[in-house]
């Protein structure tokens, strides 16, 4: 699949995304074949469901998935922070590939994510000392940044992906598995229409399928 070259004159979307949601992955492969059917430019960038859940009361399990989850989104903004804009939305959408191929396609997870730092710092040929930026705290600031301008966006009580278009940002649409060419042209529309309409909040339904990666 290849994408359009961006221009001015296209419409702009941007996804927020967190590289060990899975949901967000079956939403950015939509997202990408929306670009293939739409007037549309993506916009890649960073949140992270470890800053969302900080100090909240969760089930153990999912505290302990969220404990792990800082090290790729700090990988990604520590790789970026100093590139021109496009070259680091480049970066970071190849770093989104890298991490979700590893953590969701190949089924590893997360539970060695210092192990997968390594192999996709590895693969893009970026410095290894990244790896180590991102078992600390140094560019937390910027990424809570980041995190916080989609959070801006949709208000806080939902998670990732977060897209934005315009003044116009919705969370989701979760969705499994991806839809492909023009049905996920056809979702996009729908997506775009209840948002843009005036005192739209939600529309939901309770989720009895897992991602489907296919």
């Amino acid at each position: 699949m290849t994408t359009p070259a961006r221009t001015p004159s296209r419409p702009q979307a941007e996804m927020f995304f967190d590289p060990c949601c899975p949901w967000a992955w079956m939403t950015s492969r939509w997202l990408m074949e929306v670009e293939e059917v739409r007037d549309l430019d993506v916009t890649w960038s960073v949140m992270s469901l470890s800053v969302l859940n900080e100090g909240r009361d969760l089930d153990p399990d999912y505290r302990a998935f969220n404990d792990r989850g800082w090290g790729p989104v700090r990988a990604i903004i520590a790789a970026t922070h100093d590139l021109p804009q496009d070259e680091a939305n480049v970066l970071r959408k190849k770093m989104y590939d890298a991490f979700g191929q590893k953590i969701h396609l190949d089924g590893r997870g997360t539970q060695d994510l210092p192990s997968l730092i390594t192999e996709v710092l590895e693969e893009l040929d970026l410095d290894p000392a990244i790896n180590e930026i991102a078992q600390g705290e140094s560019v937390d600031d910027e990424l809570r940044e980041s995190h916080h301008r989609a959070i801006d966006l949709v208000g806080d009580d939902v998670g990732t992906p977060v897209i934005a278009i315009g003044d116009v940002a919705f969370f989701g649409p979760v969705v499994t598995p991806a839809p492909k060419g023009e049905e996920a042209g056809r979702l996009w529309d729908g997506c775009l229409l209840v948002a843009g309409t005036p005192g739209f909040f939600e529309l939901k339904r309770t989720r009895d399928k897992g991602p489907d990666f296919s």
